[in-house]
């Protein structure tokens, strides 16, 4: 064969091998590097614009003109922004070298890249050791329980077991009627209110007001000092006798008592003693609260008061009158519910 036969032969050989004018772009797939690869794994970043995979995407032959959408833009795969994390096809963003391309017309395969997961949806998230999410269904807190009302005290003392040897007299002249009852959990009885004004001098309290006024109390503060009838609810018991002694029955300066006229309830404590042979005596604080008249010449009520002291209770310091509402708003609302 001749020179020139076999120089054509060849250049014919060549066309043939070259790749055809009309195939535009080959299909390759690009292997996520090792970053994208966790990042899949961990789950999608908020914000990230990056999808969780990358699908086969068209690379065009260098030199080729690449296929463009009707605005002029090349179309590639980004993030969508619909909330399933699926992927839209919008413009792509220019690189940095102009050309308009976001994806590389090569990809390094990374060699721990196989190690990874890789999904064409949204990753889920790893579960994480924070525990379970309030979700509402869990135990609700206990409720309060409702405050104890004069009824409900009223019913829990309407029988009588007599601890006392007698009966005590409601004032001086008048016969003994007033028998002092007992529970497990407290002593009681059912008087008249006469008003104890002794202790620290004040403008209801003092000389001038009470005939009998006394600047002292049986039981003082923690200062030392006496009490304050017209700032501190108190109740008056009979002083030690052969009658009955209140020390014997758990009872002592500072013990919880809860006092009821008509429909309401005061909570005081035992502050002051009286004659041993009368019974139903409380102090100025005391009977305003309950909405007594707490004049020391002509105030407290003639009978209807029922008082209810709380067996081996104390507040201290013996004047924090919150304290007394608070231990006795506990310690009625266990006297009721309690089955003795």
């Amino acid at each position: 064969m001749s020179r020139v036969q076999t120089l054509t032969v060849a250049v014919a050989g060549v066309a043939l091998l070259a790749p055809s004018a009309s195939s535009a772009a080959e299909s390759i797939h690009l292997r996520p590097s090792r970053t994208e690869a966790r990042r899949v794994t961990a789950g999608p970043a908020a914000g990230s614009a990056l999808p969780t995979a990358l699908a086969h995407v068209a690379v065009p032959h260098r030199g080729r003109v690449e296929p463009v959408a009707r605005d002029g833009a090349r179309e590639v795969l980004t993030r969508g922004a619909d909330p399933g994390g699926s992927v839209t096809p919008g413009p792509a963003t220019p690189g940095p070298d102009g050309s308009g391309s976001a994806i590389p017309d090569t990809a390094t395969p990374d060699a721990d890249a196989s190690d990874a997961t890789t999904t064409t949806g949204s990753a889920t998230p790893a579960p994480t050791e924070s525990g379970p999410s309030p979700s509402g269904s869990g135990p609700s807190a206990p409720a309060t329980p409702a405050p104890v009302t004069a009824a409900d005290l009223l019913a829990r003392v309407s029988g009588c077991t007599p601890v006392s040897k007698g009966r005590y007299r409601k004032d001086r002249g008048r016969a003994a009627t007033v028998p002092v009852c007992g529970t497990r959990e407290a002593v009681y009885w059912k008087a008249d209110m006469d008003i104890d004004c002794d202790g620290r001098p004040g403008r209801h309290c003092n000389a001038a007001t009470d005939p009998h006024f006394s600047s002292s109390t049986a039981f003082a503060q923690s200062d030392g000092r006496a009490l304050s009838s017209e700032k501190l609810p108190y109740v008056v018991v009979p002083a030690p006798s052969s009658l009955w002694d209140y020390r014997e029955h758990g009872v002592r300066g500072g013990s919880v008592a809860a006092v009821v006229y008509r429909d309401r309830v005061s909570y005081a404590v035992v502050g002051d003693t009286g004659p041993a042979d009368i019974i139903g005596e409380a102090s100025h604080a005391a009977a305003k609260s309950l909405g007594i008249d707490p004049d020391p010449r002509s105030g407290g009520t003639p009978s209807g008061v029922t008082y209810i002291v709380f067996k081996d209770s104390r507040v201290t310091p013996l004047e924090d009158r919150e304290a007394a509402e608070t231990q006795g708003e506990r310690l009625a609302r266990e006297f009721v519910d309690s089955s003795d």
